[in-house]
Order: C-alpha cells, then sequence, then structure tokens
C-alpha cells in the first residue's frame, strides 16, 4: 500500500518542470501537496476495507446498514446478537436462508445462526410399517419434532471477530426457538429438547 510519502513523490513527479513549481522542503506548494498526499494516502487504505464491508461476513462498519436492508433486528433477535459474531450469523442466516421444510434445512439455520443441533421427527405407527412396541405416534404426533441441542450454546470473545466492550461469553438458545418457530411448516409442532 502506497505510504504518504509514497503519494508525495508522485504528486511531485507530475508537476511540470520550472521555477514556478518549486519541489523542495518547506515551500507552499511543497506543504500543499504533503497535505493531499496524506488524505490520498487515507483513501488509498480505507479503499483496502471496501472488499471486507461489501461481504456480510466480514463487515464491521457497514453491519448496521446491512442489518437495516434485511429488516434485523428482529422479533428473534435474544442474547447472542447483542455480540458481533451474533449480529454477523443472524444476518448470514437471513441472507442464505431460502426457505424449507426437512431437517437438514433447519440443522443448517441452526448452524448459520451458531447451534448444534439434532432433530427427531416422529413417525406414525402404521401396519405393516411397525413393530409390535413401537410408540404410538399418531394424531399430532405425526406433525411433531424435536430439535435437540446442547444444554447451553456459548459464543466466546474471539480476537477480529468481537468488538471492544462485549463480554466475553454469551450464551443463550431464545434465537433457535424463535427463528425455528418462525420459520417451521405452520401445521407443524416443534419441541425443544436441550441437554442429555
Amino acid at each position: 500500500m502506497p505510504t504518504a510519502a509514497d503519494y508525495l513523490e508522485q504528486l511531485k513527479a507530475l508537476l511540470p518542470p520550472g521555477q514556478a513549481f518549486p519541489r523542495e522542503s518547506g515551500t507552499t506548494l511543497h506543504n500543499l501537496l504533503d497535505g493531499m498526499s496524506v488524505e490520498l494516502a487515507r483513501a488509498d487504505s480505507r479503499a483496502e476495507t471496501l472488499p471486507e464491508e461489501a461481504n456480510p461476513a466480514t463487515t464491521i462498519e457497514l453491519l448496521g446498514d446491512w442489518e437495516r436492508v434485511v429488516g434485523l433486528p428482529d422479533k428473534c433477535s435474544g442474547a447472542l446478537e447483542e455480540t458481533l459474531q451474533g449480529r454477523r450469523s443472524a444476518l448470514l442466516a437471513k441472507l442464505t436462508s431460502t426457505g424449507g421444510q426437512s431437517p437438514s434445512y433447519f440443522i443448517q439455520l441452526a448452524a448459520t445462526l451458531g447451534y448444534t443441533v439434532t432433530i427427531e421427527e416422529f413417525k406414525p405407527f402404521r401396519a405393516g410399517h411397525s413393530s409390535a412396541g413401537d410408540p404410538l405416534t399418531n394424531g399430532p404426533w405425526a406433525f411433531t419434532w424435536v430439535v435437540r441441542a446442547p444444554a447451553v450454546s456459548i459464543t466466546y470473545f474471539r480476537s477480529g471477530q468481537s468488538a471492544s466492550g462485549e463480554p466475553l461469553r454469551t450464551w443463550g438458545n431464545d434465537t433457535l426457538e424463535c427463528k425455528i418457530n418462525q420459520l417451521k411448516p405452520a401445521h407443524t409442532i416443534a419441541l425443544f429438547a436441550y441437554g442429555e
């Protein structure tokens, strides 16, 4: 990345030859070019951060703008969304969510939000398919599924991923329940089991 001194030399090289444009240090023209070179170097360094800000996974300064565009925070924003990592995870989940009804979709959604889950579906008891002793999971149980998650999901402070002033640990599962209940098929019932 060019420094202010590099830009100063480039600006001096662009000047036409002659005594009207002195290149020596201490002259008014030199001081003017020196001020311009500092600003050019600053703009150049800021331009290097633009690709990181354009990517929602690495944005810091434009995170608020990204959130505004996708409608965050929403009613499912919980304790984890108070951290930079949680806000980015919620943003990525909102941007990459294409919708779905399969367990794999909801497992991937939870992973994007920072949770590790498994999903268990109940199969209705059917003659010829079920065995004696299998649970009778007819009626509403045919549309019920269990989301199993750790007792506590912890987000740790990470250098480069967290902002100064954030707690060293943040935990909670409120976002998981809200987001799955928000996106699950309307005719289904999601149960949540935490821990072993």
